[in-house]
């Protein structure tokens, strides 16, 4: 709430962006309040200022490029992910569901505990954008209907032919020649059945007055509007300059400042090839954690990882009774630390921690030859109603789910039965032996000019090894390189929560937040690299560069 309070007022900000006019703004602001309605939307309902406009002051009252819902094409089975009551409860719609991360439009996206929660659920990373009130809760209405009614597609009103054409609907269900809908009726239908080209088969006729179905015009640009490929998960084709931005997706919304950050600064591969080994030891853990120690012999070892000093004091006391040798952690990044200096034999983890949640290190472990063998027992507080323990299980890979407040005979039961049935540890010196052999060929197969070769070793890397830092850096400088945004960040912040020193992984990690429109993540990142800058002249630099974002 305190964010709130402190966000700048989106009148100032309309003035400053000369949206409007001061008598319009005190006009808009009395109207506003006698309708009660946003200012935004009396804004646009009067006609004083365009959507683009509204989402491009919203963007920098907020933090996140904004998304113009009139041009998405969403597949309506992604809606499955989210209840259509918790939807309209809260406001938000998934416009890209893909196996790791959901892109979703927001009226509040500051709203961090609907986005925890959404991850939790889930086990995806959530990338919040914001989107005008009205037209959002119109859009998840008629999206939901249309799911509903068994169509495939909801497909905005404007959405570009490209758009479509990524989709698989072809140059026909684009508006070329069609007559705009009316405000009640945002989306156009589609076929519910059959393949891409029976779509165009099964359209409607043009009316005879109409002329031919013809390529849509370019529309005139905004200067706020900004697009991104990889908004519909696809690759931005070569180009001279890494990471560029594409006019092949949908268009997102973002401030002045944002946008000349954008287009000024580019990842750099200078660093490719070179992040010493040490990048991939764990920094410097807090005394008593059993960071260092050695091998604990034939004791088992439990990992408790729960931020409430009670439950970790408990369960310490229930399982060293019964022989086990226990380690705490009391937030998800120490957690992962912890792991990768000394493997539990099983691992008591709390679902919501602070830096990383449970969810997502349960993700990272699981279905890896280094640590997928490690027993996991999930304990929550926070989950509630949206799915039962058994998703969970089948989501996460975890061995049990209890939820809080537990029994100590359920959680005792679990740890033991987990034990009893757990793969027996494989060879560690032979899997950091093939990690390494790997990121050093991903590394050659770059230098060579073989792109894809170069992302097959080193998926293959962290598919093995999922907390070795090098190899998550370099496929996120690949990535990042190839314009794929949001992989290129979700490598990049893995990396960083192994080690997050780094001022390479820091710089371009800032560098991929620009370009993707994410000012506050941005501004966070900078600030980050500028506390482990190299030199003088470069913490100058960020902080000229924090000075034209802020």
């Amino acid at each position: 709430m305190t964010q709130d309070a402190n966000k700048k007022p989106l009148g100032r900000i309309l003035l400053q962006q000369r949206a409007v006019t001061q008598p319009q703004l005190e006009q808009a602001l009395l109207e506003a309040r006698a309708k009660g309605v946003p200012l935004a939307t009396n804004l646009i309902e009067s006609g004083t200022v365009s959507e683009v406009a509204a989402l491009k002051a919203l963007s920098e009252q907020s933090g996140v490029p904004g998304i113009d819902l009139n041009q998405v094409c969403i597949k309506l089975s992604d809606l499955s992910i989210l209840p259509r009551e918790i939807a309209a409860k809260h406001k938000l719609l998934p416009v890209l569901v893909r196996e790791d991360r959901i892109l979703v439009a927001m009226a509040a996206p500051a709203d961090k505990k609907v986005i925890d929660e959404l991850e939790f659920v889930t086990g995806k990373r959530v990338f919040p954008y914001i989107a005008l009130a009205g037209p959002l809760v119109r859009t998840i209405a008629a999206a939901y209907d249309m799911k509903e009614q068994g169509e495939p597609f909801y497909v905005g009103a404007k959405c570009p032919p490209e758009v479509l054409k990524r989709a698989g609907l072809g140059a026909a269900a684009s508006p070329a020649s069609a007559p705009e809908p009316p405000p009640a009726q945002p989306a156009r239908r589609l076929p519910s059945a059959g393949p891409p080209s029976a779509v165009a088969q099964q359209a409607p006729p043009a009316a005879p007055s109409a002329p031919p179905a013809r390529p849509a015009p370019e529309r005139p640009r905004d200067d706020a509007e900004i697009s991104f490929a990889d908004l519909t998960d696809e690759p931005s084709p070569p180009a001279p300059s890494p990471a560029r931005l594409s006019s092949a997706g949908p268009p997102l919304v973002v401030d002045d400042a944002m946008r000349r950050a954008a287009a000024a600064d580019e990842l750099t591969d200078t660093d490719f090839g070179t992040a010493d080994r040490d990048l991939s030891v764990v920094e410097s853990l807090p005394t008593g954690t059993g960071a260092g120690r050695a091998p604990h012999g034939d004791q088992t070892t439990l990992l408790v990882v729960d931020d409430e000093p009670e439950i970790r004091k408990l369960l310490r006391r229930i399982f060293e009774e019964r022989g086990y040798r226990v380690e705490e952690a009391d937030r998800g990044l120490l957690a992962l630390r912890m792991v990768k200096e000394n493997p539990p034999d099983v691992m008591i983890l709390d679902a919501m921690l602070p830096e990383v949640h449970g969810f997502d290190i349960a993700r990272r472990m699981k279905g890896t030859q280094r640590y997928g063998h490690i027993p996991i027992i999930m304990i929550s507080a926070v989950y509630r109603g949206w799915r039962f323990a058994e998703d969970l299980k089948s989501s996460y890979g975890v061995e049990a789910y209890i939820e809080k407040p537990f029994r100590v005979a359920d959680v005792v039961a679990a740890v033991e039965n987990a034990l009893q049935a757990r793969s027996i540890r494989g060879d560690q010196d032979r899997i950091s032996a093939e990690a390494e052999r790997l990121l050093a060929a991903g590394i050659a197969a770059y230098r060579a000019g073989d792109f894809d070769k170069a992302v097959r070793h080193l998926r293959e890397g962290t598919a093995i090894d999922p907390l070795a830092y090098r190899l998550h850096f370099h496929l996120g400088l690949l990535y990042g390189k190839q314009g794929q945004l949001y992989d290129a960040i979700q490598e990049l912040e893995t990396a960083l929560h192994i080690n997050g020193k780094h001022f390479p992984a820091l710089k371009n990690l800032a560098v991929l937040y620009q370009k993707a429109g994410f000012r506050n993540k941005a501004i966070e990142t900078w600030e980050r690299a500028l506390g482990v800058a190299p030199d003088d002249p470069t913490r100058q630099s960020i902080k000229e560069h924090l000075l034209g974002l802020l």
